[in-house]
């Protein structure tokens, strides 16, 4: 007798690892008319609450991630149900307490031996981003000199980033056949109970992304 277990959500893909695809040299960012190279980056999509539970198809997320000897790329694609924003930022589109409004999120750790280090990046529908430093106690402005590109189709219901990120600004020491971890968030929705999604799921009773224990792994691709 076959067990009678949930299907899994089709707005989801089961692996915990994601792959950044090589690139020789730098891409244009064009969130509306993405460089060819996107294409051979596999996504990973979620759509599940940070708990791995609810999964919601107009909430889905994909992301892409491509590296250069000098920069990380990372596409965001989000579905969405409704939009929630910050009107003003700093000149640059840099933006304090982004958590606070509609965001994609990339958590990424370079090195796992420091299991409470590691960077946070933040994207909104309208383009304003964050970037932080995280470590034990506290955290500070990462400065790392990102680059971004952002579309947001209203009548689609679909918000997709790009972000470049100079590889340096994450770690010192790049080695590609290094394994990061990594995970994947979105924030969404004007107040509480908020949607608070995962690509990993953190397992918290209450929502919470800080949890590098949780996180996925990120392999980079041979150069080639």
């Amino acid at each position: 007798m076959m067990s009678q277990t949930a299907p899994l959500p089709k707005c989801a893909t089961t692996t915990s690892e994601i792959v950044a695809s090589f690139v020789a040299g730098d891409i244009s960012l064009d969130a509306e008319h993405p460089a060819a190279e996107w294409q051979r980056a596999q996504p990973i999509v979620f759509c599940s609450d940070w708990q791995g539970n609810n999964p919601e198809e107009q909430r889905e997320t994909a992301v892409r991630v491509l590296w250069s000897p000098q920069t990380l790329y990372l596409r965001f694609e989000c579905r969405y149900r409704e939009l929630y924003l910050f009107e003003d930022s700093d000149s640059n589109g840099r933006r304090d307490h982004l958590w606070d409004r509609d965001v994609a999120e990339a958590f990424l750790q370079p090195d796992p031996s420091r299991a409470h280090y590691y960077r946070e990046l933040e994207v909104s529908p309208n383009g304003m981003w964050i970037d932080l430093d995280i470590f034990p106690g506290g955290l500070a402005d990462l400065k790392s000199g990102l680059k971004k590109s952002a579309l947001l189709d209203e009548k689609g219901l679909r918000w997709v980033a790009e972000l470049a990120i100079p590889i340096k600004a994450l770690t010192s020491n790049f080695d590609p056949k290094a394994v990061w971890r990594a995970n994947f968030y979105r924030v969404e929705g004007k107040q509480e109970p908020r949607a608070y999604m995962a690509w990993q799921a953190t397992g918290t009773a209450q929502p919470n992304f800080h949890v590098p224990s949780a996180f996925g792994s990120m392999r980079f691709e041979a150069a080639k």
